[in-house]
Formats: C-alpha cells, sequence, structure tokens
C-alpha cells in the first residue's frame, strides 16, 4: 500500500481501506499466500522432522498442521477484509487504544528480527550458489549478497504493495516458484526410488519427537504470519474469498515445502539443506529461482513493520517507514548472528498465539471490529488479562502435559475464555 504526502497525518492502520481500494479476489489472497508459504526455513524445519518421526507420522503432521494453521490464517484474513483494518487496528479494536502499543511494538521487533533472518537466509543462500558456480571466492561476496537483496527490498517496499501482489507476484514469481518446486520434488521422488520408495515410505521414526509436537512444528510456520495477514487481506473484496484463497494458498505452499523437506532428509540427509538442494540435479536453478521468490518474504515483514509502525507514529507514510525498516534489516544483517538469535525468535513469537486467540475469539462471530474500535477503551482489561494468561500457557502446556505441544493449547485457551467472556450485543 503506497502513501502519498497527502495522507501522512491520517493514520491509515487504524483506518477501514476504501472500497475503491478494495481489489483483491480469492485468486489474489491464494497467489499471495501461496507465494509467502514457500521457503527456504520451511523446507529447513520440515527436515527437523527426521529422523525423529517415521514417514507417515510425518505426513499426517504435515497435513493436518497445514490444514489447521492456514485456516486460523484466513479466519484472520477475513477479519481483516471483512472490517478494512490492519493486524494494529484489530488490536486497537480488543486491547484499547493505549495497550495496543504493546503488542504493536512486540509485532515490529518480531517483523525486524524476522526480515533480518530472511535476509541473512537469502545472502547464505546466495554465497552458496556463487561457490557451487564458482563466482564468489572472496570474503567480501556475504556483504555484498546483503546489500543486494536489501537494497531489492527497498525497492521493491518503495512501490504499491497491491501492484507488487497482482503483477509481480501472480504473474511472474508465482509461476516461477511452482515449476522449481515441480524440479526439485520430481529429483528427489527419483531418488527415493532409486534408493527403495518402499523402504523410505514405510521408515519407522527414531523417537525423540511424537506427532503433536511435530503438529505444533507444522502449525507454527503459517501461526508466524497471524499477524501480517490483515495488512493485505483488507484489500480484499469480501471475507469469504480472502479466508479461501488465502487457506488453500498457504495450505499447499506448507504441505509441499515440509514435504519436500521431510524427502530431501530421507534420501540426502545433510546439516546444510541449501547444499542438499544444490546436489541434485537442476538444483542450482531451481534453487536461484526459490531464492528469488524468498524476496516476498523480506518484503511481507518490512510491509507489515511499516503499517505497524505508521500505526504508532502517522506522521510518517508507510512507504516511509518501509523504507527504514528495510535499511534497519539490511544494517543488522550485516552484523547480527542471526542463526543463533532464532530461538529468541521464535519465543517471541509465542505471545502472538493467545494474542490472536484472543482476537479470533473476540470478532470471529459476527463483531463490528470497527464499532468496538470507535468505542475502545484506553486497555480493555479482560482480554488483555486473557492474552497474559495465554501466555502463560503456551510456556506450562508442554511441562504439564507433555506431548500436547504449546501452540493448540494456548490457542484454544486463549479463544475459549475470550468467547465465554466477550461483551454481549443489546
Amino acid at each position: 500500500m503506497s502513501s502519498s504526502p497527502a495522507t501522512h497525518a491520517t493514520n491509515e492502520a487504524l483506518a477501514p481501506v476504501s472500497s475503491d481500494r478494495r481489489v483483491f479476489q480469492w485468486h489474489d489472497h491464494a497467489s499471495l499466500w501461496f507465494s509467502l508459504g514457500v521457503g527456504l526455513l520451511v523446507m529447513q524445519v520440515g527436515a527437523y522432522l527426521m529422523p525423529a518421526l517415521g514417514t507417515k507420522e510425518a505426513l499426517i503432521a504435515i497435513v493436518a498442521g497445514s490444514i489447521v494453521g492456514a485456516g486460523l490464517l484466513g479466519w484472520v484474513a477475513k477479519l481483516g477484509c471483512d472490517s478494512g483494518l490492519a493486524s494494529a487496528g484489530l488490536m486497537h479494536a480488543v486491547y484499547g487504544r493505549t495497550f495496543a502499543s504493546l503488542p504493536i511494538i512486540l509485532n515490529i521487533v518480531q517483523l525486524v528480527g524476522w526480515g533480518t533472518f530472511e535476509l541473512v537466509v537469502m545472502r547464505d543462500a546466495t554465497v552458496a550458489i556463487g561457490q557451487q558456480s564458482g563466482s564468489m571466492a572472496g570474503a567480501h561476496w556475504p556483504v555484498l549478497a546483503t546489500l543486494l537483496w536489501g537494497g531489492v527490498v527497498m525497492l521493491l517496499i518503495s512501490g504499491s504493495m497491491v501492484q507488487l501482489v497482482r503483477k509481480v507476484i501472480a504473474r511472474v514469481a508465482l509461476p516461477l516458484v511452482v515449476l522449481s518446486l515441480l524440479w526439485l520434488s520430481w529429483q528427489f521422488l527419483s531418488l527415493a526410488q532409486a534408493q527403495g520408495f518402499e523402504a523410505l515410505w514405510t521408515r519407522q521414526g527414531a523417537g525423540g519427537m511424537g506427532v503433536l509436537p511435530a503438529l505444533d512444528l507444522v502449525i507454527a510456520m503459517p501461526i508466524s504470519w497471524l499477524p501480517l495477514v490483515a495488512d493485505y487481506a483488507r484489500h480484499g473484496k469480501n471475507g469469504g474469498s480472502a479466508l479461501r484463497g488465502t487457506w488453500l494458498g498457504y495450505a499447499l505452499a506448507n504441505m509441499w515445502c515440509y514435504s519436500l523437506g521431510v524427502l530431501v532428509a530421507l534420501t540426502l540427509p545433510s546439516k546444510d539443506l541449501v547444499q542438499a538442494l544444490l546436489l541434485a540435479q537442476g538444483g542450482l536453478i531451481a534453487l536461484s529461482l526459490i531464492l528469488i521468490d524468498e524476496v516476498d518474504n523480506a518484503y511481507g515483514d518490512t510491509y507489515s513493520g511499516a503499517v505497524s509502525a505508521h500505526s504508532l507514529l502517522p506522521r510518517f507514510g508507510v512507504r516511509a517507514w518501509g523504507l527504514l525498516v528495510a535499511a534497519l534489516c539490511t544494517g543488522l544483517a550485516l552484523v547480527l548472528p542471526m542463526h543463533s538469535l532464532e530461538p529468541f525468535l521464535l519465543l517471541l513469537s509465542s505471545v502472538f498465539v493467545p494474542l490472536f486467540g484472543v482476537i479470533l475469539g473476540r470478532l470471529a462471530f459476527g463483531t463490528d471490529a470497527t464499532a468496538l474500535l470507535a468505542a475502545a477503551r484506553k486497555v480493555n482489561v479482560v482480554p488483555v488479562a486473557i492474552w497474559l494468561a495465554g501466555i502463560a500457557v503456551y510456556h506450562l502446556a508442554p511441562k504439564v502435559l507433555p506431548g500436547a505441544g504449546s501452540a493448540l493449547p494456548a490457542l484454544a485457551f486463549s479463544f475459549a475464555l475470550a468467547w465465554a467472556t466477550r461483551p454481549r450485543s443489546r
């Protein structure tokens, strides 16, 4: 979403998108979220499921977790589309105009962190591809690769989000990434066939992870996008198409990338997924196409970080905030050991599971979010208390109920309590 200087004084994040700017149809939502669902990080997490789980157990967790996680993503997309509000607007409506600043700031921190992490992933993949082709041997290449991808994100954020989704992602990036996934899937399925497909299919797990914790791990990826989805979905024409498109697009991408990660781990075990992909025939080209598609993940983090920052300081437009966030991510990618900070980012993400459990419980059954926003107090005490209790449940659940995971118990707890205590209509 671009901002003109004339609208900088208006808080675009807390005002519903006008009907003339609602242009996304179900296939726009689907192409966006399929593209955002594809990533090297997703494949790497899929590889983590092995060898603890058997092949069939891993696929059950992948399919079930993708359906549930993408369904939640689609549900929040519907809320954003129906209300026309960004994620920051939904937080203001539920938690209160003053208190909402806390989760919004936490969201900005995690988005800057994940945006930085995406740049590091792209940098490392670029260097690996360059070394494989023999063109990147010097120590300066990682710095140049970081600046290159940071510059690309800054270039994209200076344009229109709507045009990027409808013209670049849907028409160019999506077909290329689908072709690359088809090629890699064919190569690794052929490798599995050569190694004995039946033996790999019936392979038993080594233990150390149950199906429910694996389900939790699969759900973690779509849930990590919950604080972003409304920023895009509010440009949709109707809530039903936003739900269906988001659900279908992300579920397919999540299933495919997790399954491909499992397949790579089964057929070509390696601590470095990128190197394993490069060893496949045509892997260099396929990985390069996936790497290009990875840009939209960094863009997604940057754009939503800009929308959230704009909601707090509307004097600066979304575009200006986007350039600042992109520059910050690029600078941090040059100096921070992001791979060692990944556990912190995952810990920070845990606060958003119960956060959106409360939002869904309060808004998902016909409540008018814009009316709730207009009447919001500074602090809505009950939703705040449920959110904090939900965070506690997230961290205590694995200790009290080993093998149950964290995300589902926290989500169910916060959703049920928020729904039970929602204000009744007069």
